[in-house]
């Protein structure tokens, strides 16, 4: 089976992920949804690309760029940062490829970075999303009530962590379920 690849996101494909920003399929997850101008994507990409704190790639399978994975916030203090993702290429949701990206991430952050604690927030209608997560051993730690104003709606938020002692516990066992292994 092949595997997915993370691919640090270089200035090329920021026009790529603007228009993954920019369509309903992605922005109905995200705590904004205006649309993005060009201009505005390049002042993102200059601010991320010089900061330490985060990285951003693309998400590629069967060299088809699928989508945008990204951890931030890291903090090597607290030993802690946030993570997210999203498929542009709405072709591919159902397929597996989000568990083998969570995989992925995960195991950068705890092998690689070395850190302690993985968070993530999602709405709670999300509830697929909040369901994968756990599976991963994620689990609830917050509930922002109100968190997003989206559509004259108010949102809540589940905030979700993941400890890397947790991890340990089921590393094999999901990699050889995710990849067959």
């Amino acid at each position: 089976m092949k595997d997915i690849k993370l691919i640090p996101l270089t200035k090329s494909d920021i026009e790529l992920v603007r228009n993954w920003r920019n369509s309903s399929d992605v922005s109905q997850y995200m705590y904004t949804d205006s649309e993005i101008s060009k201009k505005q994507q390049h002042i993102w990409f200059d601010n991320i690309h010089k900061d330490n704190s985060c990285k951003y790639w693309i998400i590629e399978y069967d060299e088809k760029k699928l989508g945008l994975a990204s951890i931030t916030g890291i903090n090597e203090t607290l030993k802690s940062c946030y993570w997210a993702f999203y498929l542009g290429d709405s072709s591919v949701r159902g397929a597996g490829i989000g568990a083998k990206v969570e995989y992925n991430i995960i195991s950068y952050v705890f092998n690689k970075l070395k850190l302690n604690k993985l968070r993530c927030e999602v709405f709670t209608s999300n509830e697929k999303v909040i369901k994968m997560h756990e599976k991963f051993g994620f689990r609830r730690e917050a509930y922002y009530r109100e968190h997003c104003m989206k559509n004259n709606e108010k949102l809540d938020v589940v905030g979700l962590a993941l400890l890397e002692s947790e991890w340990r516990t089921i590393d094999l066992f999901l990699k050889n379920k995710i990849y067959g292994k």
